[in-house]
């Protein structure tokens, strides 16, 4: 009974057979978005196509992926041409693709665009790294075909513009795959040479296909790091590559690169005759004017005359030294004056000086001080006597003296009225050397009140 179920493995092989024998799963073309791209360290392109209602697993290996002119991405609208087929570990169906390319763009301009998107990033088409051409170049190298009509054009047009100069052809492939290569390595030979001014990199023009190997990325890079400025000539004035973005110059055509690679004799010939006519004519007009100056100083007077002159001139030095002299003499007795003000004036100020002045002006100070001091004495003196004096007539002992007395209450108080005081009170009656105890025996009131 157990000999009728079949293992896992057993029915994914038999799955797989059936995919493998079915001729139309061998050549599937494929239309579907690109989703969950993965390339892998090893080359491999692991990816999801799909549409609006289903998706399938898809493979691309590195040696089909290797052609591939572009780089796909998330998002991509791609057409595929693979087959179907079972990856038995997980028993799932896949499509393993063979070839693939942009739905609605061509892959080789995609793949353009995003080289050139690449290097622009990374800033090989900055114009602050540009170098400019040499005007007057002793020696062109020529990176091209050595047997396409383009040779032939720069070639020309540089022995009739500006025969002096030396040319040399490199000769490389420019189509095909091994062409990038081949240019690579000769703009890298011209400057490990380093004898050339500047160098054509080139070609006539053909399809996108054709100029291709000026769009690849090693082409770039060679001339980007090239140490001798690079005119870029690739097909006709419609055509551009990303050698032209890198180049240190853009040519049209090739042609159009020999012309501007060098001057043309026929122009320097004009502009030298035109340089000669203004040197003759700058040369007539200073030597029209040194002569027209000898003349002039052959007529002065210090010619037609000297020992006048010098007679004249040593006239006049006399009268400068003895103005000199005075000036001179004028000046140190000024400055003399000003010395001596100086020194009299550092003798007051000495500090020995400044002492004896200080010591009599505080000297004078303490006189007229003590001076003061007495006055105020004095004054107080005489304030104070006759305050004294006031008090000792205020004083009630003085006035008691005169034979008055002051009498006073039993409770001590001093007794102003008869008022005051009542029969049989006992009163005590001050003298000025002493008191009486007395007894009120009748009290009796002035009645006028004195």
């Amino acid at each position: 009974m157990k000999d009728k179920y079949l293992t896992v493995t057993a029915l994914t092989k038999y799955i797989k057979r059936k995919f493998d024998t079915d001729p139309h799963l061998k050549n599937i073309w494929l239309g579907g978005e690109i989703s969950n791209f993965k390339h892998h360290i090893r080359g491999h392109m692991y990816l999801t196509i799909k549409d609006d209602n289903s998706r399938i697993q898809a493979v691309m290996f590195a040696g089909n992926n290797r052609r591939l002119k572009f780089t796909p991405e998330n998002g991509m609208n791609v057409l595929i041409k693979g087959e179907i087929g079972v990856f038995e570990p997980y028993g799932q169906y896949q499509l393993y693709i063979q070839q693939m390319e942009p739905d609605g763009i061509g892959s080789l301009y995609l793949a353009f665009e995003q080289l050139k998107e690449k290097l622009n990033k990374l800033g090989y088409f900055h114009k602050d790294r540009k170098r400019e051409i040499p005007k007057y170049p002793k020696k062109i190298g020529i990176i091209t075909s050595p047997t396409g009509a383009a040779v032939r054009d720069i070639i020309t047009t540089l022995r009739r513009r500006y025969p002096i100069a030396a040319t040399t052809v490199i000769p490389v492939l420019v189509q095909g795959t091994a062409s990038p290569e081949s240019i690579r390595k000769a703009i890298d030979r011209a400057n490990n040479l380093g004898n050339y001014d500047v160098l054509i990199v080139g070609r006539g023009g053909g399809s996108i296909e054709e100029l291709w190997s000026f769009n690849e990325e090693i082409v770039a890079d060679a001339i980007y790091r090239s140490a001798i400025p690079v005119i870029s000539a690739v097909g006709h004035e419609t055509d551009v590559t990303i050698s032209d973005y890198v180049a240190d110059l853009r040519a049209p055509t090739p042609t159009g690169a020999a012309e501007l690679a060098v001057p043309s004799q026929l122009e320097l010939s004009e502009k030298i005759i035109g340089m000669e006519r203004s040197l003759t004519r700058i040369m007539h007009e200073q030597l029209s004017g040194s002569s027209q100056m000898l003349n002039r100083l052959k007529q002065s007077y210090a010619f037609r005359y000297p020992e006048q002159l010098v007679t004249q001139k040593e006239q006049e030095l006399d009268k400068h030294v003895d103005r000199l002299d005075k000036v001179q003499k004028s000046q140190y007795e000024r400055k003399k004056e000003a010395y001596t003000s100086l020194k009299i004036r550092l003798s007051a100020q000495h500090p020995s000086v400044q002492y004896e002045r200080a010591v009599k002006e505080m000297n004078q100070l303490v006189k007229h001080m003590n001076q003061f001091m007495n006055q105020i004495l004095e004054q107080k003196t005489a304030r104070l006597t006759s305050a004294i004096e006031k008090l000792t007539l205020l004083n009630p002992l003085e006035t008691m003296k005169r034979g008055y007395a002051i009498p006073y209450s039993s409770s001590g108080n001093i007794m102003k009225s008869v008022k005051q005081i009542n029969k049989d009170d006992q009163i005590a009656v001050r003298f000025s050397d002493g008191t009486a105890d007395c007894h009120v025996l009748g009290v009796k009131e002035d009645n006028d009140g004195k």
